[in-house]
């Protein structure tokens, strides 16, 4: 029995990430935001947010809540040098979502 416990408390485990990256992933811009921050790191190129809003038509200010909620899923990590913050795409977190959402469909 203890066992099954055990197997109950990682599947809570993998449905709440799944709920919290699904709600920062539920607005088209993030999608949009963090798919440009993935993509320039990809290239090895830091983001700022005057990147952000200089890509995208929002305004500073929106651009400032959609990366908030990001941060707070754990998507995006911000490294703050001298007075800018800088965006990476957090892998890690991504990769739980991914593997969370494939053994979702197995869960009972």
């Amino acid at each position: 029995m203890r066992l099954r416990k055990e197997l109950d408390e990682m599947q809570e485990k993998e449905i709440l990430l799944i709920a919290r990256i699904s709600d920062a992933l539920a607005h088209p811009a993030r999608i949009k935001i963090f798919r440009y921050i993935m993509q320039q790191n990809r290239e090895r190129k830091q983001v700022c947010n005057k990147d952000l809003v200089a890509y995208f038509d929002y305004s500073q200010a929106t651009i400032s809540q959609h990366v908030k909620k990001l941060v707070d899923a754990d998507l995006v990590q911000v490294v703050k040098k001298d007075r800018f913050s800088y965006y990476y795409v957090h892998l890690g977190t991504l990769n739980d979502y991914l593997t969370a959402t494939k053994k979702f469909e197995n869960m009972e």
